[in-house]
C-alpha cells in the first residue's frame, strides 16, 4: 500500500453516514486498530452503540478526540465545520493530518479555522465505499505535501478507487460521483420497472439491470474506451438496441442526467454557507 498506519492514532470526527462508512471499511480492512482508533458523534446513546458496535472508543468530545492523534478525519456537515473547528484547534498541531469529507468545504476555510500551518486533505468519497467499490477525489490543501496526498490516497484505495484534481473541481465531483449514486439508482429501478413490464419477475429483472450495470461499468473501465464506442458496439444496424436509444434520445436521457449534475454541483458550492 505505500503507506504504513501502525502505530498512528486516528479521529473521526462525526462517525454518522459517510464518518461511519469509513470507519467502519477501514476497521474491517485491518488498516485502523481498535485501540488507537477515536469517534464522536452528537449523542450519548448513539456514542455507546457504535462503541459495542465497531469495538472502539467513541464519545461526543472532539476535543478529546483528537488529543495525540495522528490524522484527524472531519465528516461531520459542511455547515458544522467552523464551530468543531473553533472545538479542536487547542488540540490541534502541525504535525497532525487532516483529511476533510465535508461536501463544499475548502481547505483554506478549514486551515484558517485552525490558525497554524496545518497539512489538510479534502476528500470527496461516495457511498459505495460501505462495499470497497467506492471512488474518491482528493486535492490538498496549502500546507500539505506529496507525503500527505499519498496517504490519503492508501487510505481510501483500501474502500475504491481514487484520483487527485485541484480544489476547483471538487464541487464538480460533488455532483457527479458524490451524488452519481442516486442518479444510478433510479436508473436500476428504472430498467427493473421495464423488464416487470415486458413479464420478468421482479427479482430477475432487478438481477438482470444490476449486473448489466456493473458489466459495462466494468467494461468502461478495464478498456479504458470512450463509452459511445461501446455503445455503437451493441448497437447493430436495425437491431433492438437501436429502437431503445431513439426512445431514450426522445425522452431526453443524456441532457436530463447532465443537468442534474450541474445542478448538484451547484449546490455543493453553497452547502459550506447554509
Amino acid at each position: 500500500m505505500g503507506f504504513d498506519l501502525s502505530g498512528k492514532q486516528v479521529a473521526v470526527l462525526g462517525a454518522g453516514k459517510m464518518g461511519g462508512i469509513l470507519l467502519k471499511a477501514l476497521l474491517e480492512k485491518g488498516l485502523l486498530s481498535p485501540k488507537a482508533t477515536f469517534a464522536t458523534v452528537q449523542h450519548e446513546d448513539r456514542a455507546r452503540a457504535l462503541t459495542e458496535k465497531l469495538g472502539v472508543a467513541v464519545g461526543t468530545d472532539n476535543l478529546a478526540a483528537v488529543r495525540n492523534a495522528d490524522i484527524i478525519f472531519v465528516c461531520v456537515k459542511p455547515q458544522m465545520v467552523q464551530e468543531v473547528m473553533e472545538q479542536i484547534r487547542p488540540n490541534v498541531t502541525s504535525n497532525q493530518l487532516i483529511i476533510s469529507v465535508a461536501a463544499s468545504v475548502p481547505t483554506s476555510h478549514i486551515e484558517n479555522a485552525l490558525g497554524s500551518n496545518v497539512a489538510v486533505i479534502r476528500a470527496m468519497p461516495n457511498t459505495p465505499c460501505s462495499l470497497g467499490c467506492g471512488m474518491t477525489a482528493l486535492c490538498k490543501g496549502k500546507f500539505a505535501d506529496t507525503h500527505h496526498v499519498e496517504a490519503a490516497c492508501a487510505l481510501f484505495n483500501v474502500v475504491g478507487k481514487t484520483v487527485v484534481v485541484d480544489e476547483k473541481h471538487m464541487d464538480a465531483v460533488t455532483g457527479l460521483s458524490a451524488s452519481g449514486p442516486a442518479y444510478i439508482y433510479i436508473i436500476l429501478e428504472s430498467l427493473a420497472e421495464a423488464g416487470v413490464k415486458v413479464g420478468l419477475p421482479r427479482d430477475v429483472a432487478t438481477l438482470l439491470a444490476a449486473q448489466t450495470t456493473l458489466g459495462a461499468a466494468t467494461v468502461v473501465l478495464e478498456t479504458g474506451d470512450h463509452p459511445a464506442l461501446l455503445k455503437d458496439a451493441v448497437t447493430t444496424p436495425a437491431g433492438c438496441t437501436i429502437d431503445g436509444i431513439m426512445e431514450l434520445e426522445e425522452g431526453k436521457l443524456r441532457v436530463t442526467l447532465i443537468k442534474a449534475v450541474v445542478k448538484a454541483a451547484q449546490r455543493a458550492k453553497e452547502l459550506a454557507y447554509g
